[in-house]
């Protein structure tokens, strides 16, 4: 981790969400996903928040380092139709060794869609990439 990382960072994402990233399509073979109505499925607005939090970290990590979703206590509290925007918020609000916290909040144009926080474990990927070796 370089010296820049540190609370206060921030990042804002604008994500227009497809008809791909609804309900219905977040795993094809559950029917039970395919009944349900045409909104940003809850299984991707995780991965949006995730990946914003990747986007604000990416200067802040040495070449060797990754960042893992460790643990999310999201809400998702309104409904986000496809091809509107939905703005996912994040700041990094505590570093605990290599568990850095965000807190997050998401938004569209009607509502407040999500919030909650998130943290990522940083890795040295080699490492990481060897103990999955190891038990495969």
């Amino acid at each position: 981790m370089r010296d820049t990382l540190a609370p206060g960072l921030h990042a804002t994402f604008d994500y227009p969400v497809p008809a791909e990233r609804t309900v219905p399509h977040l795993l094809p073979e559950a029917a039970e996903f395919a009944a349900m109505p045409y909104v940003l499925a809850t299984g991707y607005l995780v991965g949006l928040v995730e990946w914003t939090c990747m986007r604000a970290l990416a200067d802040h990590l040495e070449p060797t380092e990754r960042t893992l979703g460790v643990h999310v206590d999201l809400s998702h509290e309104a409904p986000t139709p496809p091809d509107h925007i939905v703005t996912i918020d994040v700041e990094l609000t505590r570093m605990e060794g290599r568990i850095l916290t965000f807190e997050v909040t998401a938004r569209d144009e009607a509502a407040v869609v999500c919030r909650g926080t998130h943290r990522r474990a940083v890795i040295d990927l080699d490492r990481f990439e060897r103990k999955l070796s190891a038990r495969q």
